[in-house]
């Protein structure tokens, strides 16, 4: 596996639709192999192609669904973390609470800032095999969802912030 340079803003494809992926082939799986590592290496929650200057609908995001709740039980084992593969995918149904969260991305170092997006999503998608795969998700998984969605449509979370600030130490933000 190959760790992959991400890229930052003002880089040009950050802005740029992505194209659907028509080949699941050993390149595309050797791809999505280096993205989880250039995630987990950055460290991060996610990691969209474009982000690695390929203009692809493919997202990788790794996240322990109840990670919050391990913070509270300091006992408790780590909860494993789920990998999901997401390739050309579609937000199919949207929850109408929205919820406000403080986001980071490995595209923009030293900024952060408040977003408002949807508390739960439904999204239809390929797996990293070309099969079709649904995934419902909520909290803190449904905006790594939605961030790294934006990501495949050239959106950035500071287009969509209220406010944007450069982080302290207490600021503890998981990055995608």
């Amino acid at each position: 596996m190959t760790l992959r340079q991400i890229v930052h803003l003002p880089e040009p494809i950050l802005r740029r639709k992505a194209k659907p992926v028509t080949k699941f082939d050993k390149d595309l799986q050797t791809l999505i192999d280096d993205m989880v590592e250039t995630m987990r290496e950055a460290p991060g929650v996610g990691l969209a192609a474009p982000q690695i200057n390929l203009p692809m609908q493919l997202a990788v995001i790794e996240y322990a669904e109840d990670e919050d709740e391990e913070e509270e039980n300091e006992d408790a084992p780590p909860k494993p973390k789920k990998l999901f593969v997401l390739i050309n995918t579609e937000i199919t149904k949207v929850s109408e609470e929205k919820i406000m969260g403080v986001e980071g991305c490995l595209s923009i170092p030293g900024l952060i800032g408040e977003v408002e997006r949807h508390e739960a999503i439904q999204v239809k998608a390929l797996n990293r095999h070309g099969q079709p795969v649904k995934h419902k998700v909520a909290g803190w998984l449904a905006r790594i969802f939605q961030h790294e969605i934006d990501h495949l449509n050239g959106v950035l979370f500071t287009d969509k912030a209220t406010r944007v600030w450069k982080p302290s130490e207490e600021d503890d933000t998981e990055l995608d």
